[in-house]
């Protein structure tokens, strides 16, 4: 089969590949459509320290099954499906806590990462995949958006942490696909006001697409100055950073109302630090949390969100291109012409 394998930061290639071979408990997956991820592209450009090269990486992905081991009963050949890139092993410490995002073997079946990903005509989805984050896909769910759902499954476990109430005035900042996801997702949630801030006029128009009611270039405008005044001097009452930024965490924990929530989901690069007015934490009761990853429940309910079309996933891939040229994919993200690509693998 044919895939595309990271070797080094700014090195990957298209290559010719075995297909995978599935144990007992596992399905093999002919991959449909594969969307590029901002974590894909960091890898491109800085390496990934879960990986090994060389290794087949992408993992948002849908596809036919193709195999089904000999102990599977829920899937067989010819059904369409969805997969989430990791499972949790539920007897570790973090998953025993209610932490599942967080298990302590989540990098054994991380596909993408610990496990050959989903950039090639076929993936190995392994058994704790199979058993809990791996659905049916119904025939009117197309597979470029059911392939959103690993992402749109760490939203719903970072919405889920924001406690955004009816009425609510919320701040993303960022409307990559992550942000535009939140955009949705706090609305959904009850949201009144969604503000949503980015440098670039074109993500800006997808926001207020799905659903954004008021839009902050940040390239023309004071990002936290206009969210004051909407505000009247007061601050919004969830503010979620999705950009990955030392200096965007902070604007967001500025931007934050007394006693409102902080989520931090952009994952900002190794060793960067960022400083805190301790006062304004302590006096103004704040709340900040980190979010990272997605569990089983998110899973599902992110699955439920696609699939119902309460979610709609269609503005966020922005073009197809064929797997064979995802590297010049990448550096249209790079560029911030586009939010997701939908690869389609040589077949």
């Amino acid at each position: 089969m044919k895939a595309m394998r990271f070797y080094a930061p700014q090195d990957i290639r298209f290559e010719e590949v075995e297909i995978p071979e599935i144990g007992p408990d596992e399905i093999l997956v002919k991959v449909e459509a594969v969307l590029t991820c901002g974590t894909d592209l960091k890898m491109y450009r800085r390496g990934h320290p879960l990986v090994k090269p060389p290794l087949i990486f992408g993992h948002e992905f849908a596809g036919v099954v193709a195999e089904v081991g000999g102990n599977v009963t829920r899937f067989k050949k010819g059904q369409r499906v969805v997969a989430a890139n990791s499972a949790p092993c539920n007897t570790c410490f973090f998953c025993k806590i209610g932490k599942p995002n967080l298990c302590e073997r989540l990098s054994e079946n991380l596909i993408g990462f610990g496990v050959s990903g989903a950039y090639a005509e076929y993936v190995r989805v392994p058994a704790p995949i199979v058993r809990q984050n791996t659905y049916e896909l119904p025939d009117n769910i197309s597979f470029e958006e059911a392939a959103l759902l690993e992402p749109l499954a760490c939203v719903v476990n970072g919405n889920s942490e924001a406690n955004i109430k009816i009425g609510d005035t919320v701040v993303v900042i960022g409307a990559g696909p992550i942000g535009l996801m939140h955009v949705q997702l706090a609305k959904i949630s009850g949201a009144k006001n969604v503000i949503c801030t980015d440098l670039k006029e074109e993500r800006l128009k997808i926001a207020a697409e799905v659903g954004a009611d008021t839009l902050i270039n940040a390239f023309e405008e004071d990002q936290l100055k206009s969210v004051k005044e909407l505000t009247k001097g007061l601050g919004a009452d969830v503010v979620i950073e999705a950009v990955g930024l030392p200096q965007t965490w902070e604007l967001a924990v500025s931007m934050t109302r007394k006693a409102g929530t902080t989520i931090l989901f952009g994952g900002c690069p190794s060793g960067t630090k960022i400083t805190l007015d301790t006062q304004r934490i302590h006096y103004e009761d704040l709340t900040i949390k980190g979010i990272f990853h997605h569990t089983p429940l998110s899973v599902k309910r992110a699955y439920e969100l696609i699939t119902s079309r309460l979610f709609n996933g269609r503005p966020l891939i922005t073009d197809k291109m064929p797997l064979s040229e995802l590297e010049q994919a990448l550096k249209r993200m790079i560029e911030g012409t586009c939010i997701k690509i939908a690869l389609q693998p040589a077949c």
